[in-house]
């Protein structure tokens, strides 16, 4: 009974988008196997989110051929509301930064780009949080005030990192507000600005903030980028440029995993936690 097999499914409800893993762990303790055998996500846009999060467990479920009964522990994060039937709950840095880990072992921090906001955390060998900063509440660091960008230059979101990396003359965004950035955006389109110049523009002023967040964390060594945005090459690329422009001993890894860093984390977190109960309950 200790040495077999259990299944656990991590559900990240972000602000915009669901992001589902099931995972696989075998063994115990130093021995043990941990595997991520199936992963799902979809965006909300303006549906329901237990809605979404339904359609999305289940195309999960299907890919790691298993049944709802066959899992033995749920756990969220992020809105945990939504998630009824969890049994338990984990909070977005804690996942993500062992979601990270689970991705790149050598990993000691991770930037989680989001929706609505950015932030570093820095993590010793065991993923346990050491220190942590996040964006202000301004919007311009954002996934949402990316995808709003990308909306208005008429482009989609899967097309963005390619245009930025092919810019030939980034323009200056302001990076203070997304209003002020915004009215920059709209007036270089006046301009006929090119595409691409525009949003390597964008990426440069997010990717300062993002890296003075790690700076400030005390991050160092390998960083996975995790989080919706973490699929945006260009965005990546601007980073990793800022971090060697700062002369930061950084090393920045992106998954094509990294998106569901948060719902690995937690389904990862959420085997530890039932391996626990189980103990606990024999020892009864």
């Amino acid at each position: 009974m200790k040495n077999s097999a259990v299944h656990t499914a991590g559900i990240d409800v972000g602000a915009s988008a669901v992001q589902i893993a099931i995972a696989r762990v075998s063994g115990d303790g130093d021995a043990s196997k941990e595997e991520v055998i199936a992963t799902a996500q979809d965006r909300i846009r303006r549906r329901d989110p237990r809605v979404v999060l339904d359609e999305v467990y289940a195309a999960a479920l299907a890919e790691a051929g298993l049944k709802r009964d066959d899992i033995d522990y749920v756990a969220s994060t992020g809105e945990a509301e939504l998630v009824e039937f969890r049994d338990g709950h984990f909070y977005g840095m804690t996942t993500h930064a062992r979601g990270g880990m689970f991705l790149d072992p050598e990993a000691r921090a991770i930037v989680d780009l989001g929706a609505l906001h950015a932030r570093a955390v820095k993590m010793d060998e065991r993923a346990r949080v050491l220190s942590y900063r996040m964006t202000s509440q301004c919007a311009s660091g954002s996934g949402q005030f990316l995808e709003n960008i990308a909306r208005y230059l008429g482009v989609t979101l899967d097309e963005v990192g390619e245009l930025s990396q092919a810019a030939s003359q980034p323009e200056k965004i302001s990076g203070i507000c997304a209003v002020l950035a915004e009215t920059d955006v709209i007036n270089m389109v006046s301009r006929g600005i090119k595409t691409g110049n525009i949003l390597r523009g964008i990426h440069d002023s997010m990717a300062k903030r993002f890296v003075k967040l790690l700076r400030t964390s005390k991050a160092s060594g390998t960083v996975v980028v995790t989080g919706g945005l973490a699929a945006d090459t260009g965005l990546v690329a601007a980073m990793q440029s800022a971090i060697e422009g700062a002369k930061l001993v950084m090393k920045l890894v992106a998954d094509e995993r990294s998106m569901y860093a948060g719902a690995i984390g937690a389904a990862l977190w959420g085997a530890f936690r039932h391996r626990r109960l189980q103990e606990r309950e024999r020892a009864a």
